[in-house]
């Protein structure tokens, strides 16, 4: 506010001019009129005594009052006018900064209200703060209750405040700036010989970030000029500091909701991946769930699969040569290298059995038939890595059929087991078991072969109808011979139309053809064991005699 003069009063246009001339006149008395600069504001230019009284405003003299003993009161009513005006100007004055200090805040709720992140929040308080109260520096700092420490969430001027300072001389800052207090810090030696802020700053205003009776931190502007705050400064500091604590405490407590959503999210994900490694995701989507949380005990659905059983062969045998935690290793690891071939060929695993597994495939035959021939080459390997170790060799035979399952939760409410229920497994069991018999590394059942979309990707071998024990019915078999060797598998596709006659005379019950079909094989490939299994059965069949009762199929007398 500019300083108040005879100017403000008497001015041109001012009515106060004619009202003193008219005093003036009333009087007859000559006054003149004279401001501290010496320029004449009214001269009655008669002859006037000697006498002059001074003219006081604000404490500060404004002129002199020249003139004869009356114009004292003169002097007192242009004091008057003069004090009047003064107060008109105050008023004036202070009206225009709340105006300022509304639009300033209402412009400054408009930004905090597009504003999201705390650390986004106390950006633009200390920018704001800085421009407003015209600081060097500036620090936004929260308290961090979980963690015990003080956070620079905001800053300006990269001189002022050490951040890595700050947590060592906590008893300091808390009793500065966590009281909840908001002060101009006329004394900052104590901060300054703490190393917390640069050597050249010389004073200081802060003010607390509180929302009710928490206090979350404070807002600190610095300044290199002494007693550069004021009253003013301060009240302006704590405005802004009010606004933003709501918005700051709306945005830490968003924040915390977002992260605890986050972690309970990742925690639920575990739960789920956990989940999933015991009740696979296939087996859950199946009943038409996409989480474990949504299964219901008596969940069911039939679907058309095929199932798939491995078995590793002589398992007995080579347990014995290892220890039990010898042998714990190596299934972990048959069982980690062949549920990856499983899972990639669009099956899953139902169960690990020990030395075996029973994995189930969805969609159609031709997964499972790949995912066989993977894993008998995966276990080639794996068998020489054993070799090496225990001088022993390992053999899988690999088993499946396709048919109608059931998939279903069955237990009681407070332990449920997802489980499958078909004679279709039972079937891929028994196929599985029969390579043994037929010395054969990997065979399906009739309907597998039915199910394969493109079969001439697979080479296969007829073994004609097998009767399963304890089945009334036979089933039609198949070998697969992808995995062997190339030797072997040139040798199988040159004997291939002979090996198919022995069969099909071993079905129409020409058992002596059959038997020469079965040598010519032989004779060509002697190394082929399913034509050696063949061989000697129908010899031993014919060896027995009455060959009358005799069929073309063979019948399975064990599991």
């Amino acid at each position: 506010m500019g300083k108040i003069g005879f100017k403000n009063i008497l001015g041109k246009n001012n009515s106060n001019l004619g009202l003193i001339r008219s005093l003036i006149d009333g009087s007859h008395n000559g006054i003149c009129i004279e401001d501290v600069s010496g320029k004449i504001w009214l001269d009655s230019s008669e002859p006037y005594p000697a006498f002059q009284f001074e003219v006081i405003c604000e404490n500060e003299s404004v002129g002199l009052v020249k003139g004869g003993e009356k114009s004292e009161i003169i002097a007192l009513l242009l004091e008057q006018m003069l004090q009047s005006e003064s107060e008109k100007k105050k008023l004036g004055s202070e009206v225009l900064n709340l105006y300022q200090e509304i639009n300033l805040i209402f412009n400054f709720s408009e930004k905090l209200a597009i504003t999201i992140g705390a650390k986004a929040i106390s950006e633009i308080t200390l920018n704001e703060a800085c421009h407003v109260i015209n600081s060097q520096y500036g620090v936004v700092i929260l308290w961090d209750e979980e963690k015990k420490i003080l956070a620079v969430e905001a800053s300006v001027g990269n001189d002022f405040f050490e951040e890595e300072k700050i947590n060592n001389h906590l008893p300091l800052l808390r009793n500065i700036i966590l009281t909840g207090q908001s002060e101009i810090v006329s004394n900052i030696d104590s901060i300054a010989r703490a190393g917390i802020i640069s050597t050249d700053i010389k004073s200081i205003v802060y003010s607390a970030l509180k929302v009710k009776h928490r206090i979350m931190g404070a807002i600190i502007l610095a300044n290199t000029e002494s007693d550069k705050y004021t009253a003013a400064s301060l009240k302006l500091l704590t405005t802004l500091a009010l606004q933003s604590s709501a918005a700051i405490e709306s945005s830490l407590l968003y924040e915390k909701s977002i992260r605890e959503a986050k972690e309970r999210e990742a925690a639920m994900r575990k739960i789920f991946d956990a989940s999933e490694k015991f009740v696979p995701y296939q087996f859950i989507k199946s009943l038409g769930h996409e989480a474990i949380t949504e299964v219901k005990l008596g969940d069911q659905v039939e679907k058309i699969v095929t199932v798939l059983f491995t078995d590793i062969r002589n398992y007995t045998s080579l347990s014995e040569q290892l220890t039990p935690e010898e042998t714990f290793g190596f299934i972990c690891l048959f069982n980690a290298r062949m549920g990856p071939i499983i899972k990639k060929h669009n099956g899953f695993i139902n169960q690990y059995l020990g030395d075996s597994i029973m994995a189930i495939f969805p969609l159609n035959a031709d997964g499972a038939l790949r995912a066989a021939i993977e894993m008998q080459r995966e276990v080639a390997g794996l068998s020489v890595d054993l070799q090496k170790k225990t001088n022993q060799m390992i053999q899988i035979g690999i088993g499946m059929h396709t048919g109608p399952l059931i998939m279903g939760i069955t237990g009681d409410l407070d332990r449920m087991d997802a489980c499958t229920i078909s004679d279709t497994v039972n079937t891929a069991s028994r196929i599985e078991s029969l390579t043994k018999h037929y010395k054969a590394s990997i065979l399906l059942t009739e309907a597998c072969v039915e199910g394969i979309s493109d079969k001439e990707e697979f080479l296969l071998r007829n073994l004609g109808l097998v009767q399963l024990k304890g089945k009334n019915h036979s089933i039609k078999l198949y070998e697969c011979f992808n995995c062997e060797s190339e030797k072997d598998i040139q040798h199988k596709k040159e004997t291939l139309a002979i090996f198919n006659k022995g069969v099909s005379f071993y079905y129409n019950k020409s058992f002596a053809e059959a038997v020469k079909a079965f040598g010519e094989v032989l004779k060509f490939n002697p190394n082929d064991p399913t034509a050696i299994f063949f061989l000697n059965h129908t010899q031993r069949m014919i060896d027995s005699g009455t060959l009358e009762n005799k069929t073309g199929i063979v019948k399975m007398e064990e599991k």
